[in-house]
């Protein structure tokens, strides 16, 4: 049963944390700007627990533990980067971690490990049945809080993609073929496996205990192409017989088999060419979302994550939006839902977009007609012609010499629609299509743009840093899409939550600064001490009501 957690928990005149504390100690955790309290109050205590309300029965059933607690405990797990056991045992013994939970006395109970999995697979079941991401939402609500709590300008934003790995083992053709198949056996049980001949059911039986990898290392490739036409037929074979199944085994077996073979009209099976196979298709049957992506030197087979951030010249910066695709996903596809996303979170409409040559489109220029698109760069090497339309019709300038053309339009090409212009040259004739004036509009218009503008955009780098800082070769420790924007989510709430705490330790030395009065020690660790800094005010015999509409001040500034 739904049950929300209690706001104000009662404390413990026996068991309370600040009661068995010494001075200094207290101080510390008492401390409104440290790391745990601050996490409490902008993310456990914004995190609206009715969102995760559908995964639980409304009305019968034990009640629910706390929402927020094990929410936080995901964000924290991801934050320092801990194993699931340095997780529980943080959250049972390190008293700060305690806190930043809400778990303000020693004899709170933790959520048992077995609960804590349990939200986990019931937010990934949802979203794999419903298409629901809750910790996307989640996500959205607290930084939208956050937004106006801090009056965030996000009429600006920058956005960047990184690719990062999955966490599978790089597999060939003949190994991805051949467990898929396995895997699909080994589910059937003994009724469903007399169904099959002797014959199929010893071949099958020797490809259980076959390890592929061995056999790829001592095959030729001629070898492995002669093994792989029986283990399609026997696939084809299973997929015919067993297509009441409708398993998460079989599924995959049958697109697998779609991907790898085809089914000629006499009903043989035929191996696909290797120019046949999509990047989209099937990398390991353990994570059937990725996809493989070859970009410069750099080969992934794993996901595309894409951030998007507000991008004020003062003030603070919050990341607003994370989309998670395949890898082999171009980043034009990330444009149109991340500022929608962005305009949600923020309230405000967006005036202008920083990002690189990859995201620029003429899909994109439509639905981005009343934004300003600032692209860094435009892919492609750079035309000898400079290319613009007049009144008059195309002119086209020379880079090289300096010529000047006017070019002629002529004939569409068919099933065309797109009108086309030429010029005679030395060589013969040059052609040029809608597609080469509007690149040559576009570096013409970012050359015009100055220098600092085009700079806007390389902070996001260092946000796509921090985002993948904890990972090893850029490669995840979660297999699928929806567990790596989960991951994702907890990353970006962590890397914001530093960022408020950092724009409130500017805020007050500001403060103090304007005020003339020495802070007694400087700030350490990134932790915010907000009482040690008071205290020199007292001291001057400055009034409280003084110092707060001070600060008050310049948070509205």
């Amino acid at each position: 049963m739904f049950k929300k957690s209690n706001k104000e928990p009662q404390l413990d005149a026996f068991a309370s944390v600040p009661m068995m504390l010494e001075s200094l100690a207290l101080k510390q955790y008492s401390d409104q700007g440290h790391w745990h309290n601050q996490f409490h109050d902008q993310v456990v205590m914004r995190i609206d627990e009715t969102i995760f309300s559908i995964l639980f029965n409304t009305t019968t059933g034990a009640p629910n533990s706390s929402i927020r607690t094990l929410v936080g405990m995901m964000i924290l797990k991801e934050s320092f980067v801990w194993s699931d056991s340095q997780l529980f045992e943080h959250c049972r013994f390190n008293l700060l971690v305690r806190s930043a939970l809400g778990l303000f006395n020693m004899n709170d109970p933790l959520p048992v490990e077995s609960t804590y999995y349990l939200l986990r697979k019931r937010m990934y079941d949802h979203q794999k049945q419903n298409g629901e991401d809750l910790m996307g939402k989640a996500f959205a609500q607290i930084t939208s809080e956050q937004i106006k709590e801090f009056d965030v300008n996000g009429r600006s934003i920058r956005m960047d993609s990184k690719l990062i790995g999955s966490n599978i083992a790089l597999f060939s053709r003949y190994e991805i073929i051949h467990h898929t198949l396995c895997m699909f056996y080994k589910t059937l049980d003994h009724s469903a496996k007399s169904a099959l001949s002797a014959i199929d059911l010893e071949q099958l039986e020797k490809l259980a205990i076959e390890e592929p990898l061995k056999t790829v290392y001592r095959s030729t490739r001629e070898e492995l192409k002669g093994r792989l036409q029986p283990i399609g037929i026997i696939s084809y074979k299973l997929l015919t017989l067993f297509g009441n199944l409708q398993t998460e085994s079989f599924l995959l077996l049958q697109r697998v088999f779609n991907e790898q073979y085809k089914v000629l009209e006499n009903q043989q099976i035929e191996l696909r060419p290797k120019e046949e196979i999509s990047s989209s298709s099937v990398q390991s049957p353990h994570d059937p979302d990725s996809a493989y992506r070859n970009k410069g030197d750099q080969k992934v087979k794993g996901y595309s994550i894409n951030i998007t951030e507000t991008c004020s010249e003062e003030g603070l910066n919050l990341i607003t939006n994370v989309l998670v695709e395949k890898a082999n996903i171009p980043d034009t596809v990330f444009v149109e839902p991340a500022i929608q996303a962005t305009m949600e979170v923020t309230g405000q409409l967006i005036e202008k977009v920083y990002a690189d040559g990859a995201y620029q489109s003429p899909a994109n220029d439509e639905c981005c007609e009343d934004i300003d698109m600032v692209f860094t760069g435009i892919q492609g090497a750079e035309s000898r012609y400079d290319l613009e339309m007049t009144p008059e019709g195309l002119q086209v300038t020379d880079n090289k010499t300096g010529e000047c053309f006017k070019a002629t339009l002529v004939k569409k090409q068919k099933n065309s629609k797109e009108d086309r212009w030429r010029i005679e040259t030395p060589t013969g004739h040059y052609y040029f299509g809608q597609q080469a004036i509007r690149t040559s509009n576009m570096r013409r218009e970012m050359k015009g743009r100055p220098l600092e503008e085009l700079h806007k955009r390389n902070n996001v780098e260092a946000t796509i840093f921090q985002l993948s800082f904890p990972l090893r070769n850029n490669k995840s420790k979660y297999r699928g899409q929806i567990k790596q924007k989960i991951w994702a989510c907890c990353r970006c709430l962590w890397i914001n939550l530093v960022r408020i705490l950092n724009f409130t330790k500017q805020i007050c030395q500001r403060t103090f600064k304007t005020m003339g009065i020495p802070t007694l020690e400087p700030f350490s660790s990134g932790y915010l001490n907000l009482q040690i800094m008071v205290q020199p005010i007292w001291s001057r015999k400055f009034s409280i009501a003084l110092f707060l509409s001070i600060i008050s001040n310049f948070f509205v500034s």
